[in-house]
């Protein structure tokens, strides 16, 4: 520990990111990312637009992507911020909205950059209790609170919670702002986006990283009120006003726009989830519902510390979290089908000993 860092770094547990080992190649499923490239349009641009002009600063308005954006979800172009990845939009939304002094509300189990942010800013925080099937009892966001988030579908869980039952916490919390993170969405889900103008305290935040497969230019947005879209810019623009670069902006632009390719691929990763969890059921397996790129499973009787060491050493990454409640389940990004087949057939010899 350095002497030079402030209490606060001193005392954080920063969050972890799945592990990238390079010792040999690995299926990598432990990620989250899409197993498919990025549309061809997306590839294209870019190299059409590597030139000269990188030597300018980007627009800091992004405005041609917020118009592509808002265009898609029939929104208008202020009602939408875009940042380096929606951690950043995250981050930035955590700074605008909670307050230090009462509670911003999320699940127990979630994703785990939501504790990390509050205690790097201060916020103070409660976390409610998922029921023994990991679903989200919406009444337990019925309590004193100064603003609530969660993610639909849930991480690490995958389990989706449908809008109508979305709509009752935001309802409910009208004087709160209620964060939807919807990083999964587009796997199975139905947007809250249609809530927005509905609801005036209602942000949702997506990424081009997961269903759009832009994981490595790091393009998060955020849709909701023109009141809270302009609360993150004040913060953007106190703290860094190029979030974007001109690259990822024109990429990210390709990529909403070729709702084609978009289709196609997640309609893929959807069918082979649902096929891989189809068999993993039949050798003893507890899968979640998922509507994520992901499916969270557990075995009776094999550890899932043990199978997660295992299948690394036979060349396989999933995701395991040593933490209350699910320390017995392994994470498992949906990769091609290739990869699926052998992590499928790896996975059964392992099982069978």
């Amino acid at each position: 520990m350095s002497k030079y860092w402030s209490n606060t770094i001193k005392d954080i547990e920063p969050y972890v990111p799945g592990e990238q080992p390079k010792d040999k190649t690995y299926i990598k499923l432990n990620t989250n990312e899409n197993p498919y490239p990025p549309s061809p349009r997306v590839i294209k641009a870019i190299k059409e637009n590597t030139n000269n002009n990188l030597r300018l600063y980007p627009d800091p308005g992004c405005d041609n992507l917020k118009e592509a954006i808002a265009s898609y979800y029939n929104l208008d172009r202020d009602q939408v911020f875009v940042g380096n990845g929606s951690d950043e939009v995250l981050a930035f939304s955590f700074m605008a909205f909670f307050d230090r002094e009462r509670p911003l509300l999320f699940p127990t189990i979630t994703y785990s950059f939501y504790p990390v942010y509050c205690r790097l800013l201060n916020i103070e925080y409660r976390q409610v209790p998922l029921q023994d099937d990991f679903t989200l009892n919406v009444e337990e966001f019925y309590r004193e609170n100064h603003g609530i988030i969660f993610p639909n579908p849930n991480a690490p869980t995958g389990i989706y919670l449908p809008l109508s039952k979305v709509e009752k916490i935001v309802a409910y919390n009208i004087d709160k702002v209620v964060i939807i993170d919807e990083a999964y969405i587009d796997f199975g889900g139905k947007s809250a986006v249609s809530l927005i103008d509905k609801y005036p305290n209602l942000l949702i935040v997506q990424t081009f990283s997961k269903s759009r497969s832009l994981a490595g230019l790091r393009i998060g947005f955020a849709m909701g009120n023109k009141k809270l879209i302009e609360g993150l810019n004040r913060v953007k623009n106190s703290i860094n006003s190029y979030t974007l670069d001109t690259l990822a902006m024109i990429a990210a632009r390709e990529a909403i726009k070729d709702d084609k390719y978009f289709e196609e691929t997640r309609l893929k990763i959807i069918k082979t989830r649902d096929r891989v969890a189809k068999n993993l059921r039949k050798i003893g397996f507890k899968v979640l519902d998922s509507r994520a790129n992901f499916i969270f499973i557990s075995h009776q009787s094999y550890p899932a510390c043990d199978l997660f060491n295992e299948l690394k050493d036979k060349g396989i990454l999933v995701r395991y979290f040593n933490q209350p409640g699910i320390s017995n389940y392994l994470r498992v990004s949906v990769g091609t089908e290739r990869e699926m087949d052998v992590f499928i057939k790896t996975i059964e010899e392992i099982i069978s000993g």
